[in-house]
């Protein structure tokens, strides 16, 4: 069963302007899967068959001449020196486009940096687990709240959502274990196993809570460095997002700590060991997974139109909290407060009427009380409660309004 991904309508476009495209993110979100639908006059040979590894790294003039006009190379971070020989072949002929594609795990530090190798000749796209657009399809799951408790309790992962039968949890320790021992400890000095597991479960007890790296590294027994090496990671793993604090220049001392969430909430349920739903909505962790779940999907949306999200949050000394602020190309600055309710009332959005007042400005809009309720509606002066599913729509309708000024 394939389910369409929204990412795929960006293809056209790039391959007709680039001649090279590489496809990132965390192992399993789909990429070699979107890749060989979408491009199905494109040969595929993936760098995971030792054969193919040996031929490409040993010869790799001889393996791209084997690999004819259009190609997919999965798993490119295996052999990162045909790069070289990639740029030669694409600097002979710059007229011809959608030449290469390549995909690779985000944590590698070659793949980061794939747009200097190729500095002008290439195109990034960074793709995620299922958005919730998605997920419904993959799931013909209905309606803002049972879409939350099927992110968490199945997961996002596209193995997971399409396989009914899957067993979640062994899925997801044998997910960690290739993660950790494969990928990670192959390229990274993390140090104990033991101690970068339990730092990775506790990321999720206290997702959506500011990171106070001090605590982290008391409580897992190991130094402020480490937490920080650990931290970026499982960032550019794609595995966590780490949400900057709001930066502003009118004085107002805020919070410098960012915050941490994941962008696959069934995986911070396993870690967490949230299993059913009545923990999911009514345990103690309810409201910072729906909290984290309404990051992820912004954080989807925006990445499955190539675009990173400009987003923050906002904490003064004061008591002022913001969960979300979004920055569009406009410079309109939109907050938003997330409350896990069906019934959003005024005093929910007291955050929201404080941060009107004190960081006022001209290109600020209405926020937005983010909910479970449908649709939306006014509950107050300058704040709108909004359902999850309305937000999205909204979020994508102006994303689609962005790609449409671009491309004309």
């Amino acid at each position: 069963m394939y389910i369409q991904r929204i990412l795929e309508k960006l293809l056209p476009g790039i391959l007709a302007t680039f001649p090279c495209l590489a496809v990132t993110g965390p192992r399993q979100s789909g990429k070699s899967t979107l890749l060989r639908h979408a491009l199905p006059e494109y040969r595929y040979v993936t760098l995971d068959d030792p054969a193919v590894l040996q031929q490409a790294t040993s010869d790799p003039v001889f393996f791209l001449d084997s690999q004819g006009e259009r190609c997919i190379i999965d798993e490119i971070q295996l052999a990162p020196g045909i790069l070289s020989y990639v740029k030669m072949r694409v600097d002979a002929d710059r007229s011809r486009n959608g030449r290469f594609v390549f995909t690779g795990s985000q944590q590698f530090g070659m793949i980061r940096n794939l747009g200097d190798s190729l500095a002008g000749r290439i195109a990034l796209l960074d793709m995620l687990p299922f958005a919730a657009g998605e997920l419904q399809q993959a799931t013909d799951v209905a309606g803002g709240l049972e879409l939350f408790i099927t992110s968490c309790l199945t997961g996002t992962y596209p193995q997971l959502a399409i396989t009914a039968e899957i067993d979640r949890r062994l899925w997801y320790s044998s997910y960690i274990q290739t993660y950790l021992e494969r990928d990670i400890r192959s390229l990274y000095d993390i140090g104990s196993l033991r101690e970068f597991h339990r730092f990775m479960q506790l990321l999720a007890i206290r997702c959506s809570q500011t990171l106070n790296m001090s605590k982290f590294a008391t409580d897992v027994g190991v130094s402020v460095t480490t937490i920080k090496r650990w931290l970026s990671v499982l960032e550019a793993g794609r595995i966590i997002f780490v949400l900057p604090p709001y930066f502003n220049n009118r004085g107002k001392r805020v919070t410098k700590m960012p915050k941490i969430y994941f962008l696959d909430t069934g995986l911070a349920c396993h870690l967490a060991g949230v299993r059913d739903r009545e923990q999911l909505t009514e345990g103690p962790m309810a409201g910072a997974l729906f909290e984290n779940y309404c990051l992820q999907e912004t954080i989807k949306c925006f990445s499955n139109h190539g675009e990173q999200p400009r987003i923050s949050y906002l904490r003064t000394n004061n008591g002022l909290e913001v969960d979300l602020i979004i920055e569009w190309q406009n410079m309109k600055e939109l907050p938003v407060e997330i409350k896990l309710s069906r019934t959003p009332t005024a005093n929910m959005a007291s955050g929201l009427t404080r941060y009107a007042s004190l960081f006022a400005k001209s290109s600020q809009e209405d926020g937005l009380l983010l909910c479970l309720a449908d649709g939306e509606r006014q509950i107050c002066r300058g704040v709108k409660a909004i359902g999850v599913e309305e937000y999205l729509r909204m979020i994508q309708k102006r994303l689609n309004l962005m790609d449409a000024k671009t491309d004309s």
